[in-house]
């Protein structure tokens, strides 16, 4: 079996897909293949509180200054014609904050959604929500149904935000929903990994190929912990509010770097292959 670096891109962005670039940006984008993007790029958007800090200021305003690197990120994944991306937005364990914080981000989440609407519809963006919804405040919920219905009919990238999400949690659900639908039926047979996969929040998307952590550490934090069994992970020392358009082509660029093998071998380095000699022979 032969493995190439990424697959080929379903639909390919034309090279002046992103408007005006800067001169790093173009130099980027010259070295970077747009027929072998990744199809699904996840992102755990990490360092706002750092960032914070070494201005001297509340986390709040690294959260804030977050959300800018978001809508970049956002906007030139649609536009390259990447099919899905999923931000971390808030985990389970995040309740653990302090309210002041919750509350803040909770808000500064509905802000968001009702500032950048048109810059989802113009980009043809579709919005699905990975994670316990219910469990959120009640204005949030409404403002999550209402974000994922107005852009229910979009045809071009699926915008995943992952809200009160763990990695962990996802499966239990998984395997709470097919023990619901067993229940009463006698069903005993095991169940299998594309079982599970159909349960799963990301049902009906395509694993990621590319995670990018921001903010240097090395921990993928129970994110999409199924989903990223063969994931390229790209860690970027950058804080999540310093991250812009050069920094995500450098991400995809490295990606194009990555051999993709799944758990194989190439066939040149199959046939390359010596036989193993016995001690003594």
């Amino acid at each position: 079996m032969s493995y190439s670096h990424t697959p080929k891109t379903l639909h390919v962005a034309s090279p002046g897909t992103l408007g005006p670039v800067t001169p790093e940006e173009a130099r980027l984008l010259e070295k970077l293949d747009l027929t072998r993007l990744p199809r699904h790029v996840a992102v755990i958007m990490d360092g706002n509180g750092r960032w914070a800090q070494k201005r001297h200021l509340p986390r709040i305003a690294g959260h804030r200054s977050g959300t800018q690197s978001a809508r970049i990120t956002i906007e030139t994944c649609a536009r390259l014609k990447i099919e899905a991306l999923t931000l971390y937005a808030f985990s389970v364990e995040n309740w653990r904050r302090p309210k002041t914080e919750i509350d803040f981000l909770m808000a500064l989440l509905r802000e968001y959604l009702r500032k950048e609407m048109p810059l989802l519809q113009k980009n043809h963006i579709r919005m699905r929500f990975l994670g316990r919804i219910d469990e959120l405040p009640a204005g949030v919920q409404n403002d999550v149904r209402e974000a994922m219905e107005k852009t229910a009919g979009n045809k071009g990238m699926v915008l995943c935000v992952a809200l009160n999400y763990g990695g962990r949690a996802e499966i239990v659900d998984a395997m709470n929903a097919i023990l619901s639908e067993r229940d009463g039926h006698g069903t005993s047979s095991k169940v299998t990994e594309e079982q599970l996969s159909r349960h799963l929040y990301t049902e009906g998307l395509p694993d990621p190929d590319l995670l990018i952590r921001t903010s240097g550490e090395m921990r993928v934090s129970n994110f999409l912990l199924w989903q990223i069994a063969y994931a390229e992970i790209f860690v970027t020392e950058t804080l999540w509010p310093d991250f812009n358009r050069a920094r995500l082509l450098e991400a995809l660029l490295e990606y194009q770097k990555r051999e993709r093998r799944y758990g194989g071998i190439r066939e040149d380095a199959a046939s390359d292959e010596k036989p193993v000699r016995a001690a003594g022979n």
